[in-house]
């Protein structure tokens, strides 16, 4: 049974470092220069802090996905991994709802503040970013499911119902 575990385990954390960076580089990828009544404009992800600390976050989880699956069960380390997760997770949900919130000003504008949307004007960098928000919403859900695994693979050796 322990065995199991550990390969579901791994499977998930793969699956979390493969979302997570795959939302990295789809965001590092986003750039688009058009030029508007006849100003240039150049749309990167590098422009907008929050999609900046989008591509640092999923980079981080990523690598950190990748580095707890070397941890032996049982060992000291493995008992942090489960609030290590957590804090991750928490990093996850900050950056897809800054980067979200983001990507809905640039779709939708605000005519409240008088910003205006640009994806009209870059339709390739906001198909990026609402890929890369996917991309990073899909490596949530798996960081969500690592988590619950996680709880139940630790609360099952205290119930009697197995």
């Amino acid at each position: 049974m322990a065995k199991l575990h550990r390969i579901i385990s791994i499977v998930l954390r793969l699956a979390a470092a493969g979302a997570a960076a795959a939302a990295a580089i789809i965001m590092v990828t986003s750039h688009e220069t058009t030029s508007f009544f006849g100003i240039e404009m150049d749309a990167k992800y590098s422009y907008t802090p929050s999609l900046i600390f989008f591509v640092v976050a999923f980079a981080v989880a990523s690598a950190y996905s990748l580095l707890v699956i070397l941890v032996r069960p049982g060992s000291t380390v493995a008992r942090l991994v489960l609030l290590t997760d957590v804090m991750v997770g928490m990093l996850l949900t900050g950056a897809v709802a800054a980067a979200g919130a983001i990507a809905d000003v640039g779709r939708n504008g605000n005519e409240h503040a008088g910003w205006l949307p640009i994806c009209g004007q870059v339709r390739a960098y906001c198909g990026h970013v609402a890929g890369a928000l996917i991309s990073g919403f899909a490596s949530l859900v798996v960081y969500f499911l690592i988590i619950m695994y996680s709880l139940h693979a630790i609360a099952e050796p205290m119930c009697s119902c197995h």
